[in-house]
């Protein structure tokens, strides 16, 4: 049973797609930040993220007539995404001219042990620690909650892949907490 967060999603989509502004606003304003945290999940810098995503509206919002069921938007958006970010690694590696700015807040100030900023703080650390494409698949399975269906749409990966990968992530994640927490 969907939510009346997701109904109100689909109508949302579906005015969009019917070219209403207002409604790719609203669109823009619920799914943005989400899109631009995925982004620097895969891009490591927010210059780059920022293009990417948008970039990805603009692609996103024509293609919108041809998307046929509105409940795949937020899947089909995240994918277009993850495309424009494999674009710009792309020219990243022909150009070898790569620049990484992957320095967080998180890098700079460390929480007090113990407290739950400190357990936020280890978990962001061991996800950033993960290869990228375990990474992506955790961050949107469990950050984004999304689907493994709606995962493996986003990454264009089949869903056996992502389930590949979520289980290998979760061991990693798991014995680099546990390893955090027996110090």
């Amino acid at each position: 049973m969907r939510t009346k967060q997701q109904l109100a999603e689909d109508y949302l989509v579906a005015g969009a797609r019917l070219g209403s502004s207002s409604a790719i606003a609203k669109l823009a304003t619920m799914r943005g930040p989400g899109l631009f945290r995925h982004a620097m999940r895969l891009l490591g810098n927010s210059d780059d993220a920022h293009d990417a995503v948008q970039e990805a509206w603009i692609e996103i919002i024509k293609g919108l007539p041809r998307l046929r069921d509105d409940r795949a938007f937020v899947a089909w958006a995240y994918r277009i995404l993850t495309r424009r970010a494999a674009r710009i690694i792309s020219v990243r590696i022909r150009d070898r001219n790569q620049i990484y700015d992957t320095a967080q807040p998180d890098d700079f100030c460390v929480p007090e042990p113990g407290s739950l900023a400190a357990d936020a703080h280890a978990v962001r650390q061991a996800i950033k620690a993960l290869p990228p494409p375990q990474a992506a698949a955790i961050s949107l399975f469990y950050l984004e909650d999304m689907s493994v269906a709606e995962v493996a749409i986003a990454l264009d990966v089949p869903p056996g892949t992502i389930k590949t990968r979520l289980m290998h992530a979760r061991a990693k994640l798991n014995k680099a907490l546990k390893g955090d927490l027996d110090e």
